[in-house]
């Protein structure tokens, strides 16, 4: 049973690691003032490294084991990390149709284009879908945050204490 302590404590690196990736993405996407084909790339490469390190861990350590640990405390971090996915999801319905309408203007391959753009102009629905991304990156983040947090708690509670 020694190697549960490691691979738990091997799952809470990887997710942690996952937060400085999540962060920079953002600011990434926050400071940009036009969001080009190849910055939308740049913003995707950290953004999807640190889904990568937050999901294997998920699906490989977590998912596995919750049935057999299932506590009021796994309980909740369950179900905010499950919030923070759906979230992400919600976000995702938005950005794919943002990205859609672009595309068809050309506006990731054309810079002065997006400059003089007025984004929702693009489509009667642009608003909605925008609001959609926002509310869904910021509810992911939050509840990320929340669900990261009381994971570490449960780490010290069950290894560390």
């Amino acid at each position: 049973m020694a190697e549960m302590p490691l691979a738990a404590a091997a799952t809470a690196l990887a997710v942690t690691a996952s937060l400085p990736f999540f962060l920079y993405g953002a600011w990434v996407m926050i400071d940009a003032e036009l969001v080009t084909w190849d910055l939308l790339i740049y913003h995707l490469k950290f953004v999807v490294t640190g889904l990568v390190l937050t999901t294997v861990p998920l699906l490989g350590w977590m998912l596995p084991r919750l049935f057999d640990q299932l506590s009021g405390l796994a309980a909740v971090h369950a179900f905010l990390g499950l919030q923070a996915y759906a979230l992400l999801t919600f976000a995702l319905t938005g950005i794919v149709r943002i990205f859609q309408a672009k595309r068809n203007v050309n506006l990731y391959d054309d810079p002065e284009a997006e400059a003089a753009a007025d984004l929702d102009e693009l489509h009667e629905n642009m608003g909605h879908w925008r609001s959609r991304l926002r509310v869904g990156v910021f509810g992911f983040t939050l509840l990320w945050i929340l669900a990261w947090l009381s994971g570490l708690y449960r780490f010290y509670l069950l290894y560390v204490a």
